[in-house]
């Protein structure tokens, strides 16, 4: 029936004289739905993690945006437009991270429930430096999963949406939830103990692209980037020049790659400034399962691993 109703759309369209958007070809990996569980939706890796984490067995999950995807130059495909269409319940990041949503949510004609993650989160404003950074996302800053304090505002909010949802399954998901906070304490105090480990004057780094604001204010780490919140605009040379010159009068010590950004930029940096290769961090993505990202923790625990190493080391 969703198939008869596609082609009849698209003939309506055609005779229009309009089209429908255009979707690249390529699938994420994503978990088959199965009979009798509620149809999720999750806009990319991290919000999946978030989401198999707290519906567990009841939920059959479907990934837009897989591990090392980069949402914000992500296409959508007619694979995704279908699964939005079966989802009962739809979950995204919101602060306008997913800026091919809307034009998803229309063409799939999807009456799933729509939930934000970030509901409730006080969103950064992105620092404008007069380079053309800063538009991509309206002003706010999208990222706010760097910060584990917002990562528990995330799970907190798929917990209501999940019960909501399912109301059959609600101790479950508050079970599920419960535990998962717990281990978020966890790893908050895990992030702060390493920090704590790195001389103050060191915290201090370069990544691809502005990705780790809320974990700078949260955390006390320093990270200036050449690129914008998003990957979709290019660093121009004067961008680059301006960051090179900062490195050196700094001292900032190291250089991350990133998961989801092209590193010649940041080996260009780490190469004409002197700082060393810090390692890869993951920003917007998860690695894929057999990677050392493959969970939020892990992700998180990753990163701060790869920190603590590269500015704890001694000068560059």
């Amino acid at each position: 029936m969703l198939n008869r109703r596609l082609l009849l759309l698209s003939g309506l369209v055609a005779g229009a004289g309009l089209s429908l958007p255009v979707f690249a070809q390529e699938k994420s990996a994503q978990d088959r739905p199965a009979e009798g569980k509620l149809a999720v939706v999750a806009s990319f890796s991290i919000l999946a993690d978030f989401v198999r984490a707290v519906g567990g067995e009841r939920v059959a999950l479907t990934t837009l945006v897989g591990p090392d995807g980069d949402a914000h130059v992500y296409s959508p495909s007619p694979a995704d437009a279908k699964a939005m269409a079966a989802a009962s319940l739809v979950v995204v990041n919101g602060l306008k991270f997913e800026g091919w949503l809307t034009r998803l949510l229309k063409s799939s004609g999807t009456k799933a429930t729509l939930a934000t993650a970030t509901e409730g989160i006080a969103p950064l404003k992105m620092q404008d430096d007069g380079h053309g950074h800063g538009h991509s996302h309206g002003g706010e800053d999208p990222h706010a999963w760097q910060n584990v304090a917002n990562a528990k505002v995330y799970v907190a909010n798929i917990q209501k949406a999940l019960s909501a949802a399912d109301p059959a399954g609600k101790a479950h998901y508050e079970a599920n939830a419960a535990a998962y906070l717990a281990k978020l304490d966890e790893l908050e105090a895990e992030i702060r103990a390493a920090v704590s480990r790195i001389p103050a004057d060191r915290r201090k780094a370069i990544t691809s692209h502005d990705a780790f604001a809320y974990f700078s204010k949260a955390y006390g780490i320093a990270f200036v980037a050449p690129q914008g919140v998003s990957t979709e605009a290019e660093a121009s040379a004067r961008d680059v020049g301006r960051i090179i010159r900062q490195v050196k009068a700094q001292k900032v010590p190291a250089v991350f790659l990133e998961n989801i950004s092209n590193p010649r930029l940041a080996e260009q940096i780490a190469r004409e400034s002197g700082a060393r290769i810090g390692g890869r961090l993951y920003s917007d993505a998860l690695s894929g399962g057999d990677g050392p990202a493959g969970t939020y923790i892990a992700m998180m625990k990753h990163n701060i691993s790869q920190i603590e190493k590269a500015l704890a080391a001694g000068p560059a």
